[in-house]
């Protein structure tokens, strides 16, 4: 059976700023949906989208980016779709890799339990991950809206909830950069 996700609905919601990239060579920002997507659960999370962006897939353009959001203090998680596929121009998880100090092992797995439920072997081609870097989190999801849809609504949306148990990512925020 499926984990249930449980919320403790007596403590305080902490909102999380959140900065959303998109990476690809074929989209704008008119025809960007699986950015769109992420931005509307964002929102209606009740979490506030820092910042948004759209890239070609450039591997330095994109670690630049991340660098720049991470050693930015208003920046808490920053949600990247796009670009984590096989192909020669998917470098978005190069890119991440690069400036991660911790990775989340854990976040691919999980990922891939969920998609697989959905599209069965063909989440193989998906290389999605997350990692810790200067004290913000940094996850990238595949560019495809139900991939988007799947790491939001089956992980993130709850990892990112301060009321989610028997843990979650922000209550341990303020201790990522402990010495």
């Amino acid at each position: 059976m499926p984990h249930q996700p449980r919320l403790d609905e007596s403590g305080a919601f902490v909102a999380v700023r959140i900065a959303l990239l998109t990476v690809s060579d074929t989209r704008g920002p008119k025809d960007d949906v699986s950015g769109d997507i992420l931005a509307a659960r964002i929102a209606d999370a009740g979490h506030l989208l820092a910042a948004r962006t759209l890239l070609k897939d450039d591997e330095a353009a994109i670690r630049a980016q991340l660098l720049a959001w991470i050693a930015d203090p208003k920046i808490d998680a920053v949600i990247s779709t796009g670009g984590t596929g096989l192909t020669g121009r998917d470098v978005t998880v190069e890119a991440f890799k690069s400036v991660f100090e911790k990775e989340i092992d854990g976040f691919s797995v999980v990922f891939h339990q969920i998609s697989y439920e959905k599209i069965g072997t063909s989440t193989l081609q998906s290389r999605a991950c997350a990692g810790v870097a200067g004290g913000t989190y940094l996850f990238a999801l595949p560019g495809s809206p139900g991939a988007v849809k799947d790491g939001w609504d089956g992980i993130l949306k709850w990892q990112l909830d301060i009321r989610h148990r028997p843990c979650n990512f922000v209550e341990i925020m303020p201790r990522l950069e402990e010495e």
